[in-house]
């Protein structure tokens, strides 16, 4: 487990994109968050009380998150050194980085010496299956995107909470660094072998017969060339019944290739549902989730609502309009039992 409360790490980050899981950890875990750790020249915040290491332990902190992602999602000199001098100051330091703390000589030494622990979030389970496809019982929903980091997350964690404010049974399922620390567990998608991506997510949504739903953390893009696999086996290992179609407005193009348009949302939309169909031939799209941040809001509710006639979908930004347009899609749709008689062939 990873001791709270925590000191996100902004470091000397210029991409706000790449501060997304400091962010997300504190807009969904804020009440465990005492502060951030930037230097002068990170033009961004969090909005919580800017610390040093020292500061931040003697506030309570017990673990440093190095909540930041990059190209590669590799460890500069900068940040080793930076997790050194948390370590010495008495915090333990969790990172969700394709570069594992465990590899830095200087971070092992420093733990060692200072009794402290060193958490890789992007470690997955030894024993993951390789997927079979068979029917499952439950319900499932999936979260999928025109790109890369435009909303999945938050617009599944949304979900959850509007879902079970109306007394339903609504899991989050974590597949990335960000998810995996608010929720406690999960799955490291982008870290599994390829031919197990599809065998972890049906690992991580078990069937369940409770009448509840599990609410899938989406990854990457289908029409994004770099993370395009990790989709396609999201969609066919969590044999989802429901989509929900996430994308920003104002996004020029693919998150790190200028030369990739954006792709439309009814040509996402088709093209996610086809691959679905291979493991959930009566998956439907249930509602489209818009990051309007950078919007004005009456320019963003308009946009929703063109958005809404032009597909035929209930659409909104889960964060700042709420998710119960698509909830209602949700409970039009679906029975309240699980599909026990489709799993029991």
């Amino acid at each position: 487990m990873i001791a709270g409360p925590y000191l996100l790490y902004l470091g000397h980050s210029q991409d706000e994109v790449g501060i997304k899981t400091s962010r997300g950890m504190a807009v969904f875990r804020r009440d465990d968050c005492v502060g951030e750790f930037r230097h002068d020249d990170c033009p961004f915040t969090l909005d919580l009380p800017r610390m040093g290491f020292d500061q931040a332990v003697a506030a309570g902190a017990k673990t440093l998150v190095l909540g930041i992602a990059n190209a590669g999602g590799t460890m500069g000199e900068d940040l080793v050194r930076d997790a050194a001098d948390a370590i010495a100051s008495g915090l333990d330091v969790a990172s969700g980085l394709h570069s594992r703390l465990r590899d830095e000589p200087v971070l092992v030494a420093a733990a060692r010496e200072h009794g402290r622990t060193l958490h890789d979030v992007r470690d997955p389970r030894p024993d993951i299956p390789v997927g079979n496809g068979k029917p499952r019982a439950g319900r499932r929903l999936l979260t999928i995107g025109t790109d890369c980091s435009v909303g999945k997350m938050y617009a599944t964690l949304c979900l959850e909470q509007g879902m079970r404010a109306r007394g339903l049974k609504a899991d989050f399922r974590a597949t990335g660094q960000t998810g995996i620390l608010i929720a406690g567990g999960g799955v490291p998608l982008d870290a599994v072998i390829a031919d197990f991506i599809s065998g972890a997510i049906e690992q991580l949504s078990p069937e369940r017969h409770d009448g509840g739903w599990d609410l899938i953390e989406g990854q990457g893009s289908l029409f994004h060339p770099s993370f395009a696999g990790v989709s396609t086996g999201l969609l066919h290992g969590s044999q989802a019944d429901a989509l929900v179609l996430c994308h920003d407005p104002v996004r020029p193009h693919m998150r790190g290739l200028p030369h990739y348009p954006m792709p439309g949302l009814a040509e996402t939309l088709e093209a996610n549902l086809r691959v679905a169909r291979l493991t959930s031939p009566h998956v439907q799209a249930v509602g489209v989730a818009l990051n309007t941040s950078k919007m004005p809001r009456a320019a963003a509710e308009r946009l929703c609502a063109e958005t809404a006639d032009a597909l035929g979908l209930p659409c909104t930004d889960p964060f700042a309009m709420g998710v119960d347009p698509i909830i209602d899609r949700i409970t039009e749709c679906f029975e309240p039992s699980p599909r026990a008689a489709t799993a029991s062939l």
